[in-house]
């Protein structure tokens, strides 16, 4: 097999690239996936439009072992570091030209389709339109319009050329099929995967890549201060805007009991390695409602590399996973290197984003309650830009209903507060009583004494005080038993 290494001593980070495996060594473990390509190997196909995962111009697609298959996903090369890439395989725009030179059928149709204008944004999409490609290339299926818009929702396009670029979408499938050999790149993977795990150093910086959760708290315990790496969605901004210079990082991304995500004993376990992608599509099986948080919770590529353990220790009063969770009751447990405990989520936050965590402790999993018949649950989301964008009120409700009367309650928000936070006040005056318009207006009262909105960039806080409780009465419009509203219906009062 043709090897290429990059600088000169033996242990370096080893990734498939255009076929080869490639060995880097002497990289800063802080080097951006995209840097490293346009300034270390010169493939200046991959563009820098924002370098904090917003625009979709540096979309990449990762290959990587999902037991005995290869996923291959979307993600953005700017907030990637490359030891991360350690066991993988890195595709770009380069790969996509044909071995008889021609054009792939995603970059042909964009051509066909008038799909490209100044053209700066014109390989990232085509990257997504590339592993929408071959996904369904592999089911042999087309994808609906639909689910061409949600591929791209990571992209940007700032000549507003979208009509042309989902024409495209269609358009490739219409064209002579460009084959994919996903049994070779499952051999070349297994060729380089590790049998320990991956312990990279550069210039007084350390990158530890554990592979079970014993050796990750003994690293925790020994390097408190190092940073926990995940999907790099948010640390990988600490780097490119703050400037921030990390030295020991700890990275999750190889544990694959952190990944695990399964439904006993009434209880959905979310491992808190497990991508957003695949937690938010196991949590929609049981709890359908959050299908829309799932669709607007960032982009297909902030999901595919972000996990929503990440988001949950992260802490942010704006994580848009937390408010739903906490509504149903999750719990999280935390472990260090003798023992493990377990919090309702909702405890974790004791301030702006300060957590009742040790410093040797790591989050190691989410259990979130299944549904019973009597629960009606909703999670909202208000945004300034409906795709893609940060929360400015982040709401959920969950009731128990016996008879027609609130027998349960948890309510949660996002966005007007410090932290993630309950709603005690109105809890209190749902609870005990019967489902009715008088019920939820007197709640609607009481949230003003949950919280203290403040006034930012996003919205004033007379905004959100107002908006918070409009999304009350919008859930009590969907729930109520007299005849709840249909879809139709319900859009009338939607706020965002």
């Amino acid at each position: 097999m043709p090897e290429s290494t990059v600088g000169s001593r033996s242990d370096g980070i080893r990734f498939v690239l255009d076929g080869e495996v490639m060995t880097v060594h002497d990289v800063d473990p802080t080097k951006s996936v995209l840097t490293f390509l346009r300034e270390n190997l010169r493939r200046t196909g991959t563009k820098e439009g924002c370098a904090e995962g917003d625009c979709g111009a540096c979309t990449v697609v990762i290959g990587e072992l999902a037991g005995d298959a290869v996923a291959l996903k979307t993600v953005n090369a700017c907030i990637q570091f490359v030891p991360a890439l350690d066991g993988k395989a890195l595709f770009t725009v380069e790969d996509l030209r044909q071995p008889d030179g021609a054009l792939h059928p995603a970059q042909q149709a964009m051509v066909e389709c008038h799909g490209s204008q100044c053209g700066f944004c014109t390989p990232g999409f085509v990257m997504s339109l590339w592993a929408l490609y071959l996904e369904h290339q592999a089911l042999q299926t087309r994808p609906a319009e639909a689910q061409i818009r949600s591929a791209l929702t990571g992209n940007l396009c700032r000549c507003t050329g979208y009509r042309p670029i989902l024409d495209a979408g269609v358009r490739m499938f219409d064209l002579p099929q460009a084959p994919f050999d996903r049994d070779a790149l499952h051999r070349q993977l297994l060729s380089i995967q590790r049998n320990g795990s991956l312990v990279y150093e550069h210039a007084g910086r350390r990158f530890f890549a554990p592979r079970s959760i014993a050796e990750l708290t003994e690293l925790r315990a020994a390097h408190p201060q190092a940073t926990l790496l995940a999907g790099n969605t948010d640390v990988g901004l600490w780097v490119t805007k703050q400037l921030r210079d990390l030295r020991d990082i700890i990275f999750i991304g190889n544990i694959a009991a952190l990944k695990e995500i399964r439904a006993a004993n009434g209880v959905l376990r979310i491992g808190a390695g497990a991508t957003l992608t695949d937690a938010y599509r196991a949590l929609a099986r049981h709890y359908p409602e959050v299908n829309e948080m799932w669709e607007r919770f960032a982009s297909p590529p902030i999901r595919n590399a972000g996990t929503m353990g990440g988001n949950v220790a992260n802490g942010s009063p704006i994580g848009d996973s937390m408010p739903g969770l906490i509504a149903l009751g999750a719990t999280v447990t935390l472990r260090d290197r003798v023992r493990s405990r377990t919090l309702p989520m909702e405890d974790l936050y004791i301030g702006y984003m300060k957590k009742a965590m040790a410093e040797d402790e790591i989050l190691e999993a989410i259990d979130v309650p299944l549904p019973d018949p009597s629960l009606r649950f909703r999670t909202y989301k208000l945004s300034k830009r409906y795709d893609s964008d940060i929360s400015t009120v982040c709401a959920a409700f969950a009731i128990g209903l016996e008879g027609g009367r609130i027998e349960r309650c948890r309510v949660a928000f996002g966005g007007v507060a410090a932290t993630p936070k309950r709603a005690p006040a109105t809890e209190r005056a749902l609870i005990g009583q019967p489902w009715t318009e008088a019920t939820a207006r007197a709640a609607m009262g009481a949230l003003a004494s949950d919280y203290t909105p403040l006034t930012d960039m996003r919205a004033s806080a007379a905004y959100r005080a107002q908006t918070a409780q409009n999304l009350l009465y919008r859930f009590f419009l969907e729930t109520r038993p007299d005849r709840p509203l249909s879809a139709a219906e319900v859009s009338v009062f939607a706020t965002g």
